[in-house]
């Protein structure tokens, strides 16, 4: 069976907190991706670059250059952190069992549906909305020619070259919406921001300190992104689903809306069709 979707509808599945800093504080936050589940893909995407143009070079014997290809690669990977972007995730499915599950505080947590349209204005300058690609093999990847290409010029391999530092940076930028075949499902969407790109990003970052550890995110003022495509927070969100493990009565949540001035979005609260159900311990 195929599934279908409404491609102008991004649904973001996360816990009630994040919805009052959503609702209340008016605020969206960013996440270091190295802090998602899926983190590794950043080096797994660096990774298959080098691979696939090694694969190249050694094709026609030329293992000097391959060998120098690898190293280089392996000192942009120690830079991880450094290039590491921070993004806010959204699906295209609705009330999908697995985001509940990775996302959405194991069900117990709350589905916010954002018109697409509008988060498409919103991203613009230092923001970028971009749909998550699904891929194991890089061979075909159009980076894999450009750098090929720009090693058999003769170009010198170094940071402090200003062509071989554009494309490295076109791929980290490109590894943050990458992700192997076996997420395929989630059929994401991230709003996505490089904070090393300072001169064109001067949000300040906030840390979340919980008993475990201390998490670095920015926050996006939404207020702020709203007035600027001339449109309110109800015209953003259009539905609140209530997960099919949440204790969370929708009675309360819809006070919550009303007494926060969304009488409209009060309207359309809804519980979770999704038969996710734990096993007992």
């Amino acid at each position: 069976m195929v599934r279908r979707y409404n491609s102008d509808i991004f649904y973001h599945y996360t816990d009630f907190q994040a919805l009052d800093g959503i609702l209340h504080s008016a605020q969206l936050r960013v996440n270091n991706v190295l802090n998602m589940n899926d983190a590794a893909e950043m080096r797994h995407f660096m990774s298959g670059l080098c691979a696939a143009v090694v694969k190249r070079l050694k094709e026609e014997e030329d293992v000097a250059r391959a060998e120098e290809v690898r190293k280089f690669f392996d000192e942009e990977l120690e830079k991880e952190f450094f290039y590491s972007a921070y993004a806010a995730c959204f699906s295209f499915y609705r009330d999908d069992a697995a985001q509940w599950e990775r996302y959405g505080n194991r069900g117990r947590g709350v589905c916010i549906a954002f018109r697409g349209e509008l988060l498409r204005k919103m991203a613009a300058g230092n923001l970028s909305l971009q749909t998550v690609f699904y891929q194991d093999d890089m061979t075909e990847h159009s980076l894999v020619e450009v750098f090929y290409r720009l090693i058999k010029s003769g170009e010198r391999l170094s940071e402090d070259n200003p062509y071989i530092r554009n494309v490295i940076n076109d791929a980290w930028i490109c590894s943050v919406v990458f992700k192997h075949p076996s997420f395929a499902s989630e059929k994401e969407v991230r709003l996505v921001v490089y904070p090393y790109e300072k001169e064109y990003f001067d949000v300040k970052p906030c840390y979340h300190v919980s008993k475990e550890r201390i998490k670095k995110y920015y926050p996006l003022d939404l207020m702020l992104m709203c007035q600027r495509i001339g449109v309110g927070i109800e015209d953003l969100i259009v539905e609140l689903i209530i997960g099919p493990e949440s204790t969370q009565s929708t009675a309360i949540l819809q006070d919550y809306l009303r007494d926060h001035g969304l009488r409209k979005l009060s309207e359309h609260v809804s519980l979770s069709n999704c038969p996710l159900r734990r096993q007992p311990v």
